[in-house]
Order: structure tokens, then sequence, then C-alpha cells
């Protein structure tokens, strides 16, 4: 987990906003997210280097990132668990990604599908969906 220097005001979701199978993920939060309590910002807008300096860009290309009002980051599966706390239609699976010790269960499914994500959404016009 990172602290940030930026307490931003929502919850902010860093994700790589040139990735179709990251954004497909992001519009299915958005529907999820019914009290607009978070704000979505992808990690190549010019506002993530400037404003979170703490996370390095090679880590926001292989995870999302979640950065509450606090300034916490969390990454990757963690992000999630805490995004199934946060988002009252994600609260059904609270109870299994929050199971004690299955947190390096989630750890290793969500870098499996990170880093075949490219293959998950089909191609990849710009080749940035490669980890």
């Amino acid at each position: 987990m990172i602290f940030t220097r930026t307490k931003p005001v929502h919850d902010t979701v860093l994700y790589d906003g040139k990735c179709r199978f990251c954004q497909a993920r992001v519009e299915n939060l958005r529907r999820l997210d019914c009290g607009r309590r978070l704000v979505f910002l992808s990690l190549h807008d010019d506002r993530v280097a400037r404003d979170f300096p703490e996370l390095p860009r090679d880590r926001l290309m292989e995870e999302m990132f979640v950065i509450d009002t606090a300034g916490k980051a969390r990454s990757g599966a963690t992000a999630i668990r805490y995004l199934s706390r946060r988002l009252p239609l994600l609260w059904p699976l609270a109870p299994l990604l929050h199971l004690p010790g299955s947190l390096p269960v989630w750890n290793r499914l969500y870098r499996l599908v990170a880093r075949n994500r490219m293959g998950l959404s089909g191609t990849c016009a710009q080749g940035t969906c490669r980890v």
C-alpha cells in the first residue's frame, strides 16, 4: 500500500484508459456506482503524474489503483476488495473477497487476468494492452 500526498475529494480509480478490457471493467464500475462515489481517471491523463507522483508508472500499467480520500492507494485485488465495501451493489461479493487467508489467491488471479487482458479483450489497436 502506498500513501499519496494528494487526498482526492472522492475515491479515485486509476486505470489504463487505452486498454479495451480495462475500459469495459471501468464502465461496469460506473454502472455499479449508483451513489457516484468514485472518480475514474486514465493513467495516461497528465493529472495522474502530477497528482500521484508516488505511484510508479510501471505499477500503474500492471494493475488498477484506487486512492481513497485519505490518500491511501490500494492496487489490484486489494483495490477490488476495497471497492466491494464501497459500492452497495458489490456488497454480495464482499464476504467471498474477504475470506480470511484468501488475499494471496485473489492477488494471483488478478495478476493472471491483468497479464492476459489483451487476449481477453480481443485485439488492441494501439498495442497498449500488452503489459
